[in-house]
């Protein structure tokens, strides 16, 4: 799961910083914005997708 959102970690816009690792069974991200709130809603919209589409890829291969 934190190697299919990891991706998001380094294609942020200027002033947003995403940083997601696996912490035991967890997986943790941490997202840092210095600019606009439009912008760092749409980079947890972007990483709320992704990690759903990660979640639901691997519900499918563990059936």
């Amino acid at each position: 799961m934190a190697d299919a959102v990891s991706p998001d970690n380094f294609k942020t816009p200027v002033g947003v910083q995403v940083k997601t690792t696996r912490i035991g069974c967890l997986v943790v991200s941490e997202v840092n914005c210095e600019g606009k709130l439009a912008t760092f809603i749409a980079t947890i919209d972007d990483l709320l997708f992704s990690s759903s589409t990660a979640e639901k890829t691997l519900k499918a291969i563990n059936r």
